[in-house]
């Protein structure tokens, strides 16, 4: 089954209107709750993420975070987890486990399945937005990064990183996905 890219990024883009959210950082957790989404940090092995949990009998939604994971990894495991409760209805407990990408990878995601790399997709797309990204690249006088970007060493894209309150990698990646950069 093929990746619903315009369906999530329109997704995404109505969450942020309805709850008029037009810069960053987004707050995943506002965005979750206003959902009817319950989310509850917990410590746990740094192997696990997080979960998704639908409690039908109690009629609440759960997402789990690992609090002992650095802030970035949990607003990005929150996004996750809201994107796997938003787009894959028939998920009633989801468990996420930490991953390794790879530079090549040519997209930011992880695993074979599409539900997990659709996850990750309403992940990149909730905390860094495209509209906000070309915004912010505007501003800061970077319409076009391709030239200039050192990506191990670049004080603006820390500087973007800290500001959207996700990992250089995680920005990397995402200027990669809407081709700011090369990789």
């Amino acid at each position: 089954m093929a990746l619903r890219r315009k369906y999530i990024r329109s997704l995404v883009e109505s969450l942020l209107r309805k709850q008029n959210i037009y810069s960053a950082p987004v707050d995943v957790e506002k965005l979750a709750l206003a959902s009817g989404v319950i989310v509850r940090y917990e410590p746990a092995e740094d192997s696990l993420c997080g979960f998704l949990l639908r409690d039908p009998t109690q009629q609440k939604v759960i997402i789990g975070v690992n609090k002992n994971h650095p802030d970035n990894r949990q607003r990005f495991t929150i996004g996750h987890e809201l994107g796997h409760f938003l787009l894959h209805e028939s998920a009633k407990f989801h468990v996420d486990y930490k991953f390794r990408l790879k530079i090549s990878d040519d997209e930011f995601q992880k695993g074979d399945s599409t539900e997990e790399k659709e996850a990750n997709l309403f992940a990149a797309e909730l905390l860094m937005p495209a509209s906000f990204i070309k915004q912010d690249l505007e501003q800061i006088n970077r319409p076009d990064l391709f030239e200039a970007l050192d990506i191990f060493e670049d004080e603006k894209l820390q500087s973007l990183a800290k500001h959207y309150q996700v990992s250089v990698q995680a920005l990397t990646f995402r200027l990669a996905y809407l081709n700011y950069i090369r990789l």
